[in-house]
């Protein structure tokens, strides 16, 4: 079967298409035939090294690339509650394993699975493992309460804007930054306040909830105006890095990403019902994984790249 590796770190050149042996599911675990699988940084990270600089992966030899899956059950092992035929979602966060989901099949761990959003396409359903777990791990690390404020960075991002859906069925009053283009996508995500990219963020926050917001999550990858529009003693979530310094008694906290079926299905539940909004920027065959990367690193899109084997 195939599957994409990189084989020397480097760019969206670097990414290959390899043949390589069948998965076998072992106890515990399935085997999902790939139907769609998204493109997110974390892979072009992944592609340039970053995870090898860490020590997370082997320095030399292919490295797999994937983390999203949408597909079906063909195999299960002992001890799985799912079925051959299954419609699966799925999410691959152990980067040292030999095959990510960039691939005609993947093995994941049950706990990782949940089932496909009912009435769902495969590809739209690929967009949600990854970026609404790690939306919702930020707002459960925050631990706000119903009619607190919110400010989400990023906000029209695939994070950001799942963040905004999730705090605002949370009873959370959100204020989204983003570019001023999506000031209406953000608000019909659930945003109360918008402050547009080109001004200033703590300012803006705080003109619009005087003394600062009593949390952030910040997809954006802003850091320290993002923290500045934290009230003291707040809490600030980095979904990327350890975020900045704590002072003035802001509780800081790194998201991990931790696969979680349980929670994947809740809110592939919330997809099914339209509560969460999946994104699809476009779609490419396997075979163009490298064209695919170099669009997202590109920028400018709104939701997420899919690959089809």
């Amino acid at each position: 079967m195939r599957a994409v590796v990189v084989q020397e770190f480097g760019g969206p050149e670097a990414l290959e298409v390899v043949d390589v042996p069948v998965p076998v599911p072992g106890p515990g675990q399935v085997r999902i035939r790939v139907s769609a699988a998204a493109v997110n940084p974390v892979d072009l990270a992944t592609t340039a090294g970053v995870f090898a600089e860490m020590g997370v992966v082997a320095g030399t030899g292919p490295t797999a690339i994937g983390w999203d899956v949408a597909g079906v059950v063909e195999e299960a092992g002992a001890g799985v509650a799912f079925a051959p035929g299954d419609a699966v979602v799925g999410l691959r966060t152990r980067l040292a394993d030999p095959l990510g989901t960039w691939a005609e099949q993947i093995v994941l761990d049950a706990a990782a699975v949940a089932p496909a959003p009912d009435g769902v396409d495969p590809v739209a359903a690929s967009t949600l493992p990854l970026n609404s777990l790690t939306a919702l791990q930020a707002l459960d690390a925050l631990a706000l309460k119903t009619g607190q404020t919110l400010l989400v960075t990023g906000a029209a991002g695939a994070v950001g804007g799942f963040a905004v859906e999730l705090a605002a069925l949370r009873g959370l009053r959100v204020v989204a930054e983003a570019g001023a283009s999506d000031e209406e996508v953000v608000r019909g995500f659930g945003a109360e306040f918008f402050v547009p990219r080109t001004e200033d963020l703590a300012e803006g926050v705080r003109k619009r909830v005087p003394g600062g917001v009593d949390g952030a999550i910040d997809a954006a990858v802003l850091g320290y105006p993002a923290l500045d529009a934290v009230a003291d003693g707040g809490a600030f979530a980095a979904v990327i890095g350890n975020g900045p310094d704590n002072y003035r008694g802001v509780r800081i906290h790194a998201v991990r990403i931790k696969a979680d079926g349980v929670a994947l299905t809740g809110l592939s539940r919330l997809a099914a019902s339209g509560h969460l909004t999946l994104r699809v920027a476009g779609t490419h065959p396997l075979a163009e994984a490298a064209k695919a990367a170099a669009r997202l690193r590109d920028g400018g899109l709104r939701g997420r790249l899919v690959l089809l084997p």
